[in-house]
């Protein structure tokens, strides 16, 4: 049997969700977002926990701490607009 995945990080919204994703596929970590459990969330809002195959939960780790802080404000404008777009449907 596989191994349950790992959280590597929570984030506050989905479109931090997806910045976090696209980095770490861009250093070939395979993440998917998941919704938090408890607490009031509609559509896009509400927090994230990013997770990972164990095997690759410490090297995802390094690659998000060697970019915290890094997302431009180009990155955060375009996810927010794409978010905002998918809530209207």
């Amino acid at each position: 049997m596989p191994e349950a995945l790992q959280s590597v990080t929570t984030v506050g919204s989905e479109a931090e969700a997806e910045m976090v994703c696209e980095r770490l596929l861009a250093e070939g970590i395979h993440a998917i977002a998941q919704r938090t459990i408890g607490g009031r969330e509609w559509g896009s809002s509400g927090a994230r926990s990013v997770v990972v195959d164990p095997r690759d939960l410490e090297r995802a780790r390094a690659v998000l701490a060697s970019e915290e802080g890094s997302f431009s404000d180009e990155e955060l404008t375009r996810l927010s607009e794409e978010a905002g777009r998918e809530a209207d449907g």
